[in-house]
């Protein structure tokens, strides 16, 4: 007998963690399929900046701010990460370095929004599309050509990707879910929620998730 689970994938898109925990979930859903364990998943917003300018901030600029990490700190986390995100996502390049920059990602999530009333498939792709844009391409996150082009790297309509931007669409809905998932005790991410109810937090290896799953599968 087949047991589909709902899973709430809490996230931001210039989350690296998130690069890492997504690699780690669909790891363990792959390993998983085979014994009829299958999964919804749903990515759900969460702005790690929200009150991130427009024209972002650099990267370790950022990171020294919020964290009081040293350049030196930075590099060897991000040395970590960048093979973390390898191992957990085959074929994921981070190439984020001192120069980079963090951005505002408030309108990547009223796209992913859109995308998700297109359908699961849509909606992965272009979370896909926006992680590889921030940390493989360096590009602007709050730009909405950029979120335009990831959509349509996708395989969504670029123009209806547009229109939504223009247009400030599901900017309420991004709001209401965002303090939605806050109200729940979610303040970091990755956050994945299993069944409205099981919380499996961080950038955790598929091993991880397998365990927990088949637990909760037990349980449910």
């Amino acid at each position: 007998m087949t047991r589909t689970l709902k899973i709430d994938f809490v996230s931001d898109v210039v989350c690296p963690w998130c690069v890492v925990g997504l690699g780690g979930l669909e790891g363990a859903l792959e390993r998983l399929r085979g014994e009829g364990i299958t999964a919804e998943v749903s990515f759900q917003p969460f702005e790690l900046n929200p009150g991130m300018a427009a024209e972002g901030e650099n990267v370790g600029e950022h990171i020294a701010k919020k964290y009081g990490s040293t350049p030196e700190q930075s590099a060897a986390n991000r040395a970590m990460i960048t093979e973390r995100a390898a191992e957990a996502w085959e074929g994921f390049e981070m190439r984020m370095g001192p120069g980079s920059r963090i951005w505002n990602t408030f309108d990547a999530h009223r796209l992913l929004h859109w995308a998700g009333t297109v359908g699961a498939a849509p909606q992965r792709a272009l979370k896909a599309a926006l992680f590889r844009a921030h940390f493989t391409e360096n590009r602007s996150l709050a730009d909405a050509g950029v979120l335009a082009d990831a959509a349509a790297a996708a395989g969504l309509d670029r123009d209806k990707a547009v229109e939504v931007l223009a247009d400030d669409l599901y900017a309420a809905e991004v709001r209401a879910e965002e303090q939605l998932w806050r109200a729940r005790g979610i303040n970091a991410v990755p956050a994945v929620v299993v069944e409205g109810k099981y919380l499996i937090s961080g950038g955790q290896p598929a091993a991880v998730f397998e365990e927990a799953l088949r637990r909760i599968v037990g349980e449910v």
